[in-house]
């Protein structure tokens, strides 16, 4: 893997970003977004898992950042421990909130908000769903900022990045320039790691999706 061989450069930030483990929801295909689920039992190994593979590689990390809710929180404490890290919480880093698709399985929404499903899996970008919902446009100013700014504050270290399938989904485009509104040809397992890299206000895709260390994980996402 090109990130564990590869020294990075005094003047870049390179981030090693997590989908947090499995939850319950994620095996119904439940759209969870803001809504606080913790990890299964599935989930809990596959933090530890995650946790003893960056261990492994021998990497030097000097930062690391979550989601503020649990089922990221409960991930990155398992990295945590194994690297004897300071956990810093971002609620920047949060799952795109779904408005009134929250608790609802992507059959059941589709189901009952037919149009606004429509438009949400055509990944309008400008379409914020009833209900405090948030569009792609303002998750992608949310998600750019805060890596912005874990980068700004990393020049010349690496850092794990604890987040959700959405903000991945997100990172990926920011380091390939690929729109918004296209379909995603990429997985997003919970649990792999995903590498990008930030140089003097660019950034740049160096692995993705690496699950050697899982034992098979869900991406039950749309688009892919």
């Amino acid at each position: 893997m090109k990130s564990k061989q590869t020294p990075i450069s005094t003047n870049a930030c390179r981030i090693c970003l997590v989908r947090h483990g499995e939850t319950a929801w994620n095996t119904e295909r439940r759209l969870q977004g803001h809504i606080d689920i913790p990890l299964n039992e599935t989930g809990l190994s596959q933090a530890e898992a995650t946790a003893r593979s960056l261990a492994r590689a021998g990497l030097q990390f000097s930062g690391l950042y979550s989601s503020d809710l649990e089922r990221a929180r409960q991930t990155a404490a398992a990295i945590a421990r194994a690297h004897a890290l300071p956990l810093k919480h971002d609620p920047r880093l949060r799952e795109r909130h779904y408005g009134h698709f929250q608790g609802l399985t992507f059959d059941e929404a589709e189901d009952r908000h037919p149009e606004h499903f429509r438009r949400f899996k055509a990944r309008d970008p400008h379409f914020a769903l009833p209900d405090d919902g948030e569009s792609l446009k303002a998750l992608a100013a949310r998600v750019h900022a805060a890596l912005e700014d874990i980068a700004r504050q990393h020049v010349g270290e690496t850092v794990v990045v604890v987040t959700h399938g959405g903000v991945l989904d997100i990172a990926h485009r920011l380091a390939t320039g690929q729109a918004l509104q296209s379909a995603r040809e990429f997985a997003i397992p919970n649990a792999a790691l995903n590498w990008i890299e930030h140089t003097a206000g660019s950034w740049k895709l160096i692995a993705w999706a690496d699950e050697s260390h899982l034992q098979g994980a869900l991406d039950e996402l749309p688009g892919n």
